[in-house]
């Protein structure tokens, strides 16, 4: 019970990438479990900074139902002025706690788990929804930005769920934009590139959206074509214009439709939420019909549960593997009326 273990980021990385099948798999299964109400998932809290508005840091709380039966808190750090220094944007620690005691268990490096399951989602919506809108037997894949989460969303994507005829990148940091292409080309056998041309990028039947951006910088006449799909992962890219005229599937509808999203700005436009076609729950479940006449764009929040049940699935590999840490009387006490740390009085 009062076993206490930190997994380190190389031990979680590794993890992850030998296991990207089955973590798609969690994060479809939760998926599910959150539409069936086995989830508690509240709001994200945000710290900002007045001296360094660019930069946050969320705390993500949730319990997940099911066969994990834990629950936990990602804190997350996004720096983006981080990649001038070389380094990533994103920093994170992710805590689980026994469910029926309440201790906590583990501490895991989570950077990597947040991307893991930000490529996951992704690669579960493209799996479920790409079927229904495009018959292409290898769609184009562009990228809006080439940091960390894009790649890793190839790593996702690419070859397991889209093989593609073709990737294209584009990013405001050229020597980005030179990495990820270098890197879609190792083990993809697929012709990659980098384009300076917005217009071409967002043509491409799959569009992943990745970028830092704070509020949209896409203009308000863009529209998809009918059999695009969207993975507006970014979240604040797009004009909310742009989100009226197509399909719009979301993780969770009130998480999402907040924190100035383009889906909570086309809530502010539009005055309502009747653009929201349904959730990807809903989707894996066959109980939304898309219109083949319209663009599906996908807006995942990012919900908590999602990082608990993957970081679950990280503790118990990295535990069957002796690659844990443990920290040998982490707590302090251990019973209610135990050994007291005052001193005797003489």
């Amino acid at each position: 019970m009062f076993d206490f273990t930190v997994v380190p980021g190389a031990a979680v990385d590794e993890i992850l990438f030998a296991h990207r099948k089955s973590v798609v798999e969690i994060v479809r299964e939760t998926y599910l479990l959150h539409e069936r109400g086995e989830t508690i998932n509240p709001d994200s809290y945000f710290l900002r900074f007045p001296e360094k508005p660019n930069a946050r840091i969320i705390a993500l709380p949730a319990k997940l139902g099911g066969p994990v039966e834990k629950a936990g808190i990602k804190w997350i750090a996004s720096f983006p002025d981080n990649v001038e220094r070389g380094i990533p944007r994103a920093s994170a620690v992710l805590i689980l706690n026994d469910f029926e005691t309440g201790y906590p268990v583990a501490c895991l490096e989570s950077a990597g788990i947040s991307a893991a399951r930000t490529a996951a989602s992704a690669a579960t919506a493209a799996g479920a929804l790409l079927p229904l809108i495009n018959t292409t037997e290898r769609p184009s894949i562009s990228f809006v930005g080439a940091g960390v989460i894009a790649r890793t969303i190839l790593d996702y994507l690419v070859p397991s769920v889209v093989s593609p005829e073709a990737i294209t990148v584009l990013d405001l940091d050229g020597a980005s934009a030179e990495h990820f292409v270098a890197y879609a080309k190792r083990g993809n056998n697929v012709p990659a590139r980098e384009s300076k041309d917005l217009a071409e990028v967002l043509a491409g039947d799959v569009v992943v959206l990745a970028t830092t951006a704070g509020k949209p910088y896409l203009p308000d006449h863009l529209e998809f074509r009918p059999g695009q799909l969207v993975l507006n992962v970014s979240l604040r890219d797009l004009h909310p214009a742009t989100l009226l005229r197509a399909a719009n599937i979301v993780d969770d509808i009130d998480h999402c439709l907040k924190a100035d999203t383009s889906p909570h700005l086309a809530e502010q436009l539009s005055g309502g939420r009747d653009f929201i076609t349904g959730t990807i729950g809903q989707v894996l479940l066959g109980k939304v019909r898309l219109d083949a006449g319209r663009p599906v764009v996908f807006s995942p929040f990012g919900l908590g549960v999602l990082d608990i049940a993957v970081g679950d699935f990280v503790l118990r590999t990295a535990s069957a593997q002796n690659r844990t840490i443990p920290i040998p009387n982490f707590f302090g006490s251990t019973v209610r009326w135990g050994a007291s740390p005052r001193p005797e009085e003489k």
